[in-house]
C-alpha cells in the first residue's frame, strides 16, 4: 500500500498494488490487467515508474464488476451499460463506484436519486413491492377458491354424470 498526499486538500490517500486488489477483491492478476487495457476500470494514480496505483474508489469498482458478473452479468454487457450510463448521468465518473447497481436478470438496474431505471435503455423501472406483494397474494387466495370451487363441482359433476347414465341404462331396458 502506498501512502500519497492529495495537494488539493492535503490529506493522506491511500493507494493499493495490483496484487492487494488481486487478494482484497478476489479477482485473478489478469482480470485486472484486462479490465484496465479495456478501460472498464482505470487505476487513479501511476508511479513514476509506471506501476498502477488503485485507490479506494477504484476498489470498490472492481468489487461492483465481479458482483455483477457472479450475478450472471456479462462483462460486455456490464461495459455497454457504463457507456450508456456515462450518457444519461455525465456527472458521473465511476458509476461502479458512485452509482447502486442492481442485477436483475441480464440487466442491470441503477438506483439513482430515488428512482430505478434500466442501465442500457434508460427506461424507468416503477414498481412499488408491498404493491405487488399485495398483488400476489390477492391472486394466490383467488387461484386457491378456484382450485376449490373446481374441485366440487367436478366432483358433484361426475356424480352428476354417473347419475344420469344410470338413468338412461334403466330407461333402455324399460323400453326393451
Amino acid at each position: 500500500m502506498t501512502i500519497k498526499k492529495d495537494s488539493t486538500l492535503g490529506l493522506e490517500k491511500k493507494y493499493f498494488t495490483q496484487a492487494e486488489v488481486c487478494e482484497i477483491v478476489g479477482i485473478s492478476r489478469r482480470q485486472v490487467q484486462y479490465w484496465g487495457t479495456t478501460r472498464l476500470i482505470s487505476p487513479r494514480f501511476k508511479t513514476k515508474g509506471g506501476h498502477a496505483r488503485y485507490s479506494f474508489e477504484d476498489l470498490v469498482s472492481y468489487k461492483a464488476a465481479k458482483k455483477l458478473l457472479d450475478a450472471g452479468i456479462s462483462i460486455q454487457r456490464i461495459r455497454k451499460s457504463l457507456i450508456h450510463l456515462q450518457g444519461f448521468l455525465p456527472k458521473v465518473k465511476s458509476p461502479l463506484s458512485e452509482l447502486t447497481l442492481v442485477a436483475s436478470g441480464d440487466v442491470i438496474l441503477v438506483l439513482y436519486e430515488n428512482t430505478f431505471f434500466e442501465a442500457i435503455s434508460g427506461q424507468e423501472w416503477i414498481i412499488h413491492l408491498s404493491d405487488f406483494q399485495r398483488d400476489v397474494e390477492d391472486w394466490y387466495q383467488r387461484s386457491q377458491r378456484r382450485k376449490q370451487f373446481r374441485r366440487k363441482h367436478l366432483k358433484y359433476g361426475k356424480e352428476a354424470n354417473a347419475v344420469k347414465v344410470v338413468e338412461k341404462t334403466r330407461d333402455r331396458m324399460k323400453s326393451l
